[in-house]
């Protein structure tokens, strides 16, 4: 694969929660454009993530009501799934790839080039299986586990020839408290549907890499290993040519309209 560009945000302030959802379309864009791979590194402080597909629970104005009780701040993101947690704990790493580098452009195929790309460091070494966890928070077909327990998610979202697979990575932290915020918000949306449509959230369902590892796992120590394992240009300091960009603002507004959905709701209570 053609050496990739890296740019990582590290942790985004609270003013910056639209940010990374805005700059992940552009460079996906970008690589599709230029033939250009690029890696994605960034963080969020307590935020729940929720997709499209949330914001349909019955009762959404008491289900963000009950997050905001647990201290976690709200987005909802540009792209379907369902909610996942972000924190300083959790590491989202996006791997942003033109179309035409993946043989049969197949959805499967760009997932799988996540899992080679983790499966390729040291974690690798430690059992990881790939399917679907049920009863985790956002399960899909390729989460990723270690000893029966999900530690990552994998998403997929395409630009025109770009591709970004994004994975959620649960590096440190306390896992368990992350499920039970993500099952209140379900509950208090669901009431009595809660697990009819939506994942029956089961907060032991999922743990951390570094629960699970021999040795000591921090985000600085996978993001060493993940970038030992791939070609790679850091271009971190050029992000600003990304943020002045016209197609930039324009999604940060689209992420502002889409969200004016949270406020609504909870200005109505």
């Amino acid at each position: 694969m053609k050496e990739a560009l890296l740019f990582d945000q590290g942790m985004l302030s609270e003013n910056d929660l639209f940010n990374p959802f805005a700059l992940t379309d552009v460079l996906t864009e970008f690589s599709g454009e230029q033939n250009q791979p690029i890696i994605h590194f960034w963080q969020l402080p307590q935020t729940l993530i929720l997709g499209m597909k949330d914001s349909r629970v019955p009762y959404f104005d008491q289900a963000l009501r009950a997050v905001q009780a647990k201290k976690y701040r709200l987005v909802l993101r540009n792209a379907g799934g369902l909610g996942v947690i972000s924190d300083p704990g959790i590491l989202n790493i996006s791997l942003i790839l033109p179309k035409d580098s993946l043989l049969k452009g197949s959805i499967d195929e760009g997932y799988q080039a996540m899992v080679d790309w983790l499966t390729a460091t040291r974690f690798g070494e430690l059992g990881l299986e790939v399917g679907e966890v049920a009863d985790s928070y956002c399960p899909g077909k390729f989460d990723l586990s270690i000893n029966g327990k999900k530690i990552a998610g994998i998403a997929q979202r395409r630009i025109k020839d770009g591709v970004a697979i994004m994975l959620y990575l649960s590096v440190t932290g306390d896992q368990t408290f992350r499920g039970e915020v993500v099952r209140t918000f379900y509950q208090s949306g669901l009431k009595d549907s809660f697990g009819n449509d939506y994942p029956p959230v089961n907060p032991a369902s999922m743990t951390t890499l570094n629960d699970q590892s021999p040795f000591e796992v921090s985000i600085p120590v996978v993001k060493t290993e993940l970038l030992q394992a791939i070609d790679y240009r850091d271009q971190t300091a050029e992000l600003k040519q990304f943020y002045q960009l016209t197609e930039y603002q324009r999604r940060i507004e689209k992420m502002q309209q889409r969200n004016l959905l949270i406020q609504e709701a909870l200005n109505d209570l």
